[in-house]
């Protein structure tokens, strides 16, 4: 799929990541930046801007988007003051870090929540202030901004590449297991939603499906384990949210013998399963550029933060916003989208055990 945005220049990336080391560790979040203002961004002194992270287990969060986002405003503002804290799932430890980040003086909280409907409270108790909302990568009702990429999308591309990776494989029909993502994640129904809009008119069988609490792969792996005496015997290809419950599903198919491995889907583009696809055992993962997500998010808060009014694409939901385009990614494509862009270099992927595969498929 083509993208609507500028893709990631590894310089860019290196650059980007080298400006990360902006807030230093402890307690519920990390306070950084001093200096002068001097990006367009900018006016009024210096501000502080939180960024509330949902989770550590998917690797994007601390790789990509923290520092590609604290890269972002300091680029534009150089003395706004970064208020970062990581969630580690936990709705009701988001909500402390929300309210310390406010009563630190945030003058925007750039959230992405561990729960969307408990993220509300959140948005209200911020408004209550005079502090608006940034929903970043996942959608909060009441946010002021909202940035992510299209997510039904994202559920119809992965299960698109399902179905046609089948039936050019010669199978036009059988059962497909759904290991989908959160319950608590909105973003998750909406991939489940995109995903049942191709499969339910595949010819294909949902044998069985599971809402994965908390994203977690041991949870996805310990269920797959439940349903492989039940589904083994006609499964042609597994439907996984995410790349960490598709490695949760392919050990366990491996450990209960299933073999050749069907298709399995992912999303996120982390490099394990990106050298899994490369191996043969993943078959394909979304592929999310960061860069303008976090970039997006961080011309918005800064906007916000300047009583701006953000430049937004689209509405969704009532909600002023920037959606983006995602991208699948099949062992073909790798080296024309994650590497092409500087997401990962061909010796990070192509490490150990990977280069026999690397180098049948083209990448070294």
């Amino acid at each position: 799929m083509t993208t609507r945005f500028t893709r990631l220049a590894g310089a860019a990336l290196v650059a980007g990541l080298g400006m990360a080391s902006l807030a230093a560790c402890g307690g519920g979040g990390a306070a950084s930046g001093s200096g002068k203002d001097t990006g367009s961004g900018g006016g009024g002194g210096a501000k502080k801007i939180a960024l509330l992270l949902p989770e550590s287990k998917t690797t994007r969060y601390e790789s990509f988007d923290r520092p590609l986002f604290e890269s972002a405003i300091k680029a534009s503002c150089s003395d706004c003051t970064i208020i970062y804290s990581n969630a580690d799932q936990d709705a009701s430890k988001q909500q402390q870090q929300a309210e310390a980040a406010l009563t630190q003086g945030a003058k925007v909280l750039v959230l992405d929540p561990v729960d969307g409907k408990a993220a509300a409270a959140v948005v209200n108790n911020a408004k209550s202030q005079g502090v608006p909302v940034v929903a970043y990568d996942r959608f909060i009702d009441g946010a002021d901004y909202y940035v992510s990429f299209d997510n039904e999308t994202v559920g119809k591309l992965q299960a698109q590449t399902l179905v046609d990776l089948l039936k050019k494989g010669g199978k036009s029909s059988g059962n497909l297991v759904m290991i989908n993502g959160s319950p608590t994640d909105p973003n998750a129904a909406d991939f489940k939603k995109g995903a049942h809009s191709v499969i339910d008119g595949s010819g294909y069988k949902v044998a069985a499906e599971y809402d994965t609490p908390d994203w977690s792969p041991d949870k996805a792996q310990q269920w797959m384990e439940s349903q492989i005496t039940a589904v083994k015997s006609g499964l042609v290809g597994v439907y996984a949210a995410n790349d960490g419950t598709a490695g949760g599903a392919i050990t366990a198919l491996k450990g209960g013998g299933v073999t050749p491995l069907p298709p399995v889907t992912g999303q996120d583009a982390e490099l394990a399963a990106i050298q899994r696809i490369i191996a043969g055992d993943q078959s394909m993962t979304i592929y999310k550029p960061i860069k303008p997500e976090a970039e997006a998010a961080a011309k918005a808060a800064l906007a916000l933060a300047n009583k701006k009014k953000p430049e937004s694409t689209k509405d969704v939901k009532g909600v002023a916003s920037t959606i983006l385009d995602p991208i699948a990614v099949t062992k073909d494509k790798v080296k024309d989208t994650v590497v092409k862009d500087g997401f990962y270099k061909v010796e990070d992927i192509c490490s150990g055990t990977f280069a026999k595969a690397c180098s049948a498929a083209g990448l070294s």
